[in-house]
């Protein structure tokens, strides 16, 4: 099997999604790349833990990469994330002016990155960032699955 170049930076994401599922919280995992590809923010789904609606995964990473650079705004940063966006995520994508998101698994649901919308590539939004899907897919897929399983059982 070809690895990707951003296999490696998805297998971080999840690894972040296991701490989510290990809180009780659905396992979604985000890490942000710097320019050169070096991790500088990682977050996962806290919505649960920290009694907080906006706490997705990608929201946690992009305010800890903010943090670490001193800036809000992530300029050629790349944010990785095991599930396709939803709409809350990708305005918080397109404020931080992150120029590229890699993602993992669709989400049929409330994608909205291509499935339901395409919020950040929507030339009304005023800017265009770079989308990488189904990066990992199966594997990302995965701890979903087995998580919404159990919470049916």
């Amino acid at each position: 099997m070809t690895r990707g170049p951003y296999d490696d930076a998805m297998l971080a994401a999840l690894k972040e999604a296991a701490k989510a599922a290990a809180e009780g919280d659905v396992p979604v995992g985000a890490v942000i790349l710097d320019p050169s590809g070096a991790i500088v923010g990682r977050g996962h789904n806290r919505r649960e833990a920290a009694h907080d609606p906006t706490a997705h995964a990608e929201v946690v990473a992009m305010r800890d990469a903010a943090a670490q650079q001193e800036t809000w705004r992530l300029d050629g940063h790349t944010l990785v994330v095991t599930l396709e966006p939803c709409a809350m995520c990708a305005g918080a994508i397109l404020q931080a002016r992150v120029a590229r998101l890699v993602f993992g698994a669709w989400d049929q649901k409330a994608g909205a990155v291509g499935s339901r919308w395409d919020l950040v590539r929507d030339a009304r939004a005023g800017a265009s960032v770079e989308v990488i899907a189904g990066v990992l897919e199966v594997e990302c897929a995965a701890p979903l699955t087995t998580f919404f399983k159990h919470r049916r059982d």
